[in-house]
């Protein structure tokens, strides 16, 4: 297992449910927190996840999520969260700058998923 990987899901899962939390609190945050840090580790956790499923299933302690498969995750995040759950969900709003988030943090997933530690 790829140590850095395993190291930044963890500290992504520890930021992100702080965040949520504080959010649901009403603890006041900066904007940049409380608009944007959620999306931009959203990918890596659900792409970690998806990894250590399908090496479990797969039996194979050495697969990767080819760049294919985790730009395809990017854009159906942007795709729902972006553009159709906000035609018909009051909760979700449509903004680009998620949009850039969802795949810069799947290109940081890829190149953790591709570092030899």
């Amino acid at each position: 297992m790829k140590k850095t990987l395993f190291y930044y899901f963890i500290i992504s899962l520890l930021i992100g449910i702080t965040v949520y939390f504080l959010q649901y609190f009403s603890v006041p945050l900066p904007r940049v927190i409380r608009f944007y840090v959620n999306d931009f580790l959203i990918i890596p956790i659900v792409l970690y996840s998806s990894l250590q499923v399908l090496k479990w299933s797969k039996k194979d302690k050495s697969y990767t999520l080819s760049l294919p498969i985790i730009l395809y995750v990017c854009f159906m995040y942007s795709l729902l969260f972006e553009f159709i759950f906000p035609k018909y969900l009051a909760r979700y709003t449509k903004d680009i700058v998620d949009v850039i988030l969802y795949f810069a943090s799947g290109f940081v997933f890829y190149y953790l998923q591709k570092d030899k530690d």
